[in-house]
């Protein structure tokens, strides 16, 4: 079973960029689906965009279009979440979020990980971004 651990959280001022990452280990994220979530202080947490680690396809809520890419390396190990116009309402706990797509359909598997991520079991540790204005 994959394990995670994502990073590149930090301080930037509103406008700003940052590229947080998520590390696999102990498997790979091929037959993974990847979901970034956030959560801000007092808040749900809340899916942002989601990749199919085997195919690369992507899935962007409304609030990520625009601002936000992720994209996966060619060795499947890391997911990255870009984030671009840094603002202060971005600032939060960043976290990413695994579920196997091994025999299930990668489609219906990401999409209830945006709508359950109460019954996701493989979470990273998060990572604190924290937008000054």
């Amino acid at each position: 079973e994959v394990q995670l651990q994502a990073s590149g959280g930090g301080l930037v001022q509103a406008g700003g960029s940052l590229r947080l990452s998520c590390a696999a280990s102990g498997d790979t994220f091929d037959d993974y689906a990847i979901v970034w979530f956030r959560q801000a202080p007092g808040k749900e947490r809340k899916g942002i965009i989601g990749i199919i680690g085997r195919d690369g396809s992507e899935y962007y809520t409304d609030s990520a279009k625009g601002r936000f890419t992720i994209s996966i390396n060619d060795a499947k190990n890391t997911v990255w979440l870009q984030v671009n116009g840094l603002k202060p309402e971005d600032t939060a706990v960043y976290y990413c979020a695994a579920e196997t797509t091994i025999r299930r359909d990668p489609e219906i598997t990401i999409g209830t990980m945006f709508r359950a991520p109460h019954a996701i079991g493989l979470w990273g540790q998060g990572t604190l971004v924290t937008v000054s204005s």
